[in-house]
């Protein structure tokens, strides 16, 4: 029976065994690599499933394989989706779209192009975003758990290697076209547009030698929305407090609500290109070009009830639910009662709550490249290649983001430039919902929310921030083979030079007074009705759907525009009020915010390959030192107050022996046993090492503190799994993973102390007794007696934890398919399913998260203890305890239909909506969540192929709650369902 594999497939394998050539024998490898196949007939899923499978087996390390079914065609359309097909990888999504990956319950993990190292558009140590590279065109995915000496260092989780493909491992011409169409629920902006494509070939020269290339690229245009309300209960009434709205019971009033719609545009071109020329079987040269070039748009808008925790004595809540916050280290946090539904009043004078419309335009472009270039040599005993490479990633964030206050007319105003507006809040049903109360007598009606006259400007933030990240590379590997149980030795070096700069550009600009803020009237060719279609997403009844705000679109577009628009109105508004408020200027670069970081990293490893009965396997050294170049301005004042701005430039320098050990045992023909063990390192992002500090106006986002002193973590892994291939394309396996991690990275958060009565905070300055750090910008908003700025805020600085910690977790997996039964099972034969379940946890560490003074505040009150110090030792961000997926799929007859269910329990993040801080000290927990995707296509004859997939077809939510899971829910996050439609032709 021959073996029938697509061109895709053929070159995958092919570049895959060459690339095992270099840790085991260059000549051997594809061999051994084409040996260990079945001799199966198949296509599409099944093809794809049965490849990747060979490859995992033949591997020497634990890696994990996933092929293409054909070229851009991947199992999903993002990356992260995709890689969420691995047994121990769980993602984390932006409105919807799979942007982060965790890898054995870590972010700190490494991503490659063809063995490259890549960086990313930000400060991070991952590399390049996921969401910045179209899944069109990358052949395959290998995902390195367990590395040899040869692995590149700075990786915890893992080293994702994305694969393009090798031109002459082509067998006959490659060409293909893909065409789709992609429709959101949420967008109101219809089909977007998704186009790519690859051609490649080979020749035979007359000199006797062989010359191949391929190009691949893609188009791709992608609107994404997602609905996120939010509402703060981390204040407290207590029962004995004398106050009008006090109970017999004590309970948390509500204290902030954001109706938060975002909405991202994504266009994304990308290609790849690769060369290469084998002058003769023993010789190649090669070159490999990726380009990515992506501009994401931000027009988002935010909905905001603020000041209401003025009335929290005031309004009086019409119903309570408990909420037992469980307990933290053994601490028993006990229970209280919360207000879920209630009508928030405007208080006495008129001044609060307050209505606010926000426009969000937080964008990002980012242009990435990705060069290779080398060759190899093979003589009878000695390999050897050489290679350079570059990888550069630049990368502009601009921004303009405004604030309106809404003053409505039926309530009395005085000089600040905010008034009262009623609220009605239902936050029961596990739904966060509120609107105006317009059953109060001084309710604004739907004419007013819309009369440019009642609004007016409150906030201008412009940014224009630039990073520019590179690593340029140079690599020499050898491998000389031997006739014994060892079989080969590797050996080489590698020196990198990586930069990352950084230079923030920006403008913040509060109005406080009424006298300097233009109403609405004098820019309203700038002002638009915001979204009205809040409740698409659950149907809500109670939602704020008629404002106004300053275009997010057209501050997109065309900032300056809208910036000499509100200077005009702020000239204007001075000649009516008579302030001699000056206008606001362009964005500029914040001295004290830029650093330029340098390494210098030069790195030795050798490597024995072994090979005795049925144990094969490598164990090896790799030896680093890095020399760290840190640049970064000190700003002071002189006698005269001047600013002075001083350069400082600081040194430092580490090294590390890493030792890697690598061990495959056939215990039988169809089942293997592997163990792994290895030490590597997790190197400081580079914005953790800078000093600079930035200030912006919200009194809630921390101030971020870099630590310069920060050192690398070191983790050392061990793995043990084994596999059982029983039967043909099948497998089962089980494995184990430990992770000792020191000095592992951690945030520590100092929030500043709060009134327990007030909820003041310290509005003098310049010093914060009670902990934070002055922020002269910051909006003192309800934190003070009088409306300003400057204020004391939270600060957050990355420190290395002085304890060590562990992950350790279990990994399943199984695969099988029906296709050897098609005589007994006919059309049922074309069944199968792929299914992985991972458990892991996270133990050790001494650096704690602690409650702000607020919240011990209010477990003064559930745990009857007056002097209630709550803390707890910090777990790793997004980690879930419990994941799994699952995949049946369907092909025959030309149908192929795939559906997966992805799962992965609560966990704790980082992402609460539009700030960086939280509000009860403690990081928020993701619940439970599972998503549905499905696809499903049909070949019309050899070249033509129509399909359609789905992505979160069941509309799937977010919800956060805070302090525990399951505890208080104070965040939502309702996503889009999208659908992609379109055709593929192969030449």
């Amino acid at each position: 029976m021959s073996h029938k594999l697509s061109k895709i497939t053929l070159a995958v394998i092919s570049a895959t065994a060459l690339g095992m050539s270099l840790s085991t024998q260059a000549q051997e490898a594809p061999k051994k690599a084409a040996d260990d196949l079945e001799v199966i007939e198949v296509s599409g899923i099944r093809q794809s499933l049965t490849n990747a499978l060979a490859q995992k087996r033949s591997a020497d390390s634990l890696v994990e394989i996933i092929e293409a079914v054909d070229i851009g065609k991947l199992p999903d359309q993002n990356l992260a989706e995709v890689l969420e097909n691995v047994t121990g990888i769980q993602i984390t999504r932006e409105a919807g779209v799979g942007t982060g990956v965790q890898i054995r319950g870590t972010n700190a993990n490494r991503t490659e192009v063809n063995g490259v190292s890549t960086v990313g558009s930000g400060s991070g140590r991952s590399g390049i975003s996921f969401e910045d590279v179209s899944a069109a065109i990358i052949s395959g995915v290998e995902v390195i758990k367990s590395p040899e000496a040869k692995t590149i260092e700075g990786s915890v989780g893992a080293t994702i290697n994305l694969k393009t493909i090798r031109p002459l491992q082509l067998n006959e011409t490659l060409g293909s076209i893909r065409v789709q169409g992609e429709d959101s629920s949420l967008s109101t902006d219809g089909v977007t547009p998704r186009v790519s494509g690859a051609w490649g070939d080979n020749w035979e020269l007359d000199s006797g030698g062989k010359f191949g290339v391929v190009f691949s690229g893609s188009y791709s245009e992608q609107d994404v929305t997602a609905f996120r309300p939010r509402a703060d209960r981390d204040n407290s009434v207590a029962a004995d407090s004398g106050a009008a709205s006090a109970q017999s019971f004590d309970f948390l009033p509500v204290q902030f609500l954001i109706q938060d719609y975002d909405n991202y545009e994504y266009e994304t071109k990308n290609f790849a290109g690769t060369f290469e020329y084998a002058p003769n079987d023993n010789m190649k040269f090669f070159f490999d070009a990726v380009v990515n070039d992506q501009e994401r748009r931000q027009e988002s808008s935010r909905v905001q009830a603020s000041g209401l925790s003025d009335l929290r004595n005031v309004s009086i809540p019409s119903e309570f639910k408990t909420v037992n916050f469980g307990s933290l280290d053994g601490q028993n946090l006990g229970s209280i009662q919360a207000a879920v539904r209630g009508v928030i009043p405007v208080e006495d004078g008129g001044g609060d709550p307050n209505l606010r419309f926000s426009s969000d335009t937080n964008s990002r472009i980012t242009k990435s490249k990705i060069f290779r270039i080398g060759g190899e040599w093979q003589g009878d005993r000695l390999f050897a290649s050489v290679e350079a490479s570059t990888s550069r990633s630049d990368s502009t964030t601009p921004s303009f983001n405004t604030t309106l206050n809404f003053i409505n007319p039926n309530v009395a105003t005085n000089s600040s430039n905010e008034n009262g507006t009623p609220f009605e809040y239902d936050l029961t049903g596990d739904a966060l919902t509120f609107g105006i109360a317009t059953g109060e007598a001084n309710a604004p009606t739907m004419a007013q929310l819309l009369d440019p006259a009642n609004v007016v400007l409150r906030d201008v933030n412009q940014g224009q921030d630039e990073s520019e990240n590179t690593e340029d590379a140079f690599r020499t590997d050898f491998t000389y083979y031997l006739d014994d149980v060892i079989t080969s030795v590797d050996f080489g070096y590698r020196y990198s030079k990586t930069s990352s700069v950084s230079d923030q550009v920006r403008s913040n600009v509060g109005l406080r007074n009424m006298a300097d803020s233009p109403t609405g009237d004098l820019f309203a060719q700038l002002l638009t009705a915001g979204p009205d279609n809040f409740n698409d997403g659950d149907g809500r009844a109670l939602y704020i759907r008629d404002f106004l705000l300053i275009n997010p679109e057209l501050a997109s577009s065309d900032p300056q525009a809208v910036l000499a628009a509100l200077n005009q109105a702020i000239e204007a508004n001075n000649a009516i009020t008579g302030s001699d408020r000056g206008p606001i200027s362009s964005p500029t670069s914040q001295v004290n915010a830029f650093f330029d970081i340098e390494e210098e990293t030069h790195a030795l490893y050798a490597q024995a390959n072994f090979e005795y009965g049925m144990f094969r396997g490598n164990f090896g050294l790799r030896y680093l030192e890095t020399e760290v170049t840190s640049l970064g301005n000190s700003v002071t004042q002189d006698g005269s107050g001047n600013e002075l701005v001083t350069q400082l430039t600081s040194k430092g320098d580490y090294d590390f022996f890493l030792p890697r050990f690598n061990l495959a045992a056939n215990v039988s023909e169809d089942v293997i046993v592997r163990l792994g063990w290895s030490k590597d390192i997790r190197r400081p992002d580079f914005d953790d090492l800078s000093t600079s500090v930035t200030f912006g106006t919200s009194p809630n986002s921390a101030v971020s503190i870099g630590n310069s002193g920060l050192a690398p973590e070191e983790v050392t892994s061990f793995d043990i799994s084994t596999d059982w291939y029983f039967a043909p394309a099948a497998l089962l396996s089980v494995g184990y993973f430990h992770k000792t991690r020191s000095d592992l990275h951690v945030t520590q958060q100092v929030d500043p102390f709060e009134d327990p009565s007030t909820g003041f905070r310290d509005t003098n300055g310049p010093e914060c007794e009670g902990g934070g750090i002055f922020n002269p910008i910051a909006d003192i908003n309800v934190f003070g007696p009088d409306a300003g700025v400057g204020l004391c805020v939270p600060t957050q600085t990355t420190i290395n934890d002085s304890g060590e910690t562990t992950q350790q977790g279990i990994e399943l997996a199984a695969q099988y398919d029906l296709s050897s039964f098609e005589k007994e099972l006919g059309w049922a034969s074309g069944f199968g399913v792929v299914a992985n379940y991972t458990y892991q946890e996270f133990s050790g560490g001494e650096s704690f998260d602690t409650a702000t003074s607020r919240a011990n505040a209010v477990f003064a009150l559930t745990t009857g203890n007056p002097d209630a110090d709550i803390s707890a030792k910090q777990s790793l961000i997004d980690l879930s305890e419990n994941a799994y997926n699952i995949t049946f799929y369907y092909e025959k007859y030309g149908l192929s239909a795939r559906a997966r269910y992805t799962w992965r329990e609560g966990y704790r993040s980082t992402d609460f909506g539009s700030t960086s801080s939280f509000p009860w000290g403690f990081p928020v927990v993701q619940e439970d969540r599972g998503q549905l995707n499905a696809s499903i296509s049909y070949d019309v004859n050899d070249q033509l192929n129509i399909g359609i997939e789905a992505v979160n077809l069941t509309e799937s939510e977010v919800s956060q709650s805070c302090v525990n899971e399951g505890a208080l829910l104070c965040f939502q996050g309702i996503t889009d369902r999208r659908i992609t439609f379109g055709a593929s032709y192969r030449f």
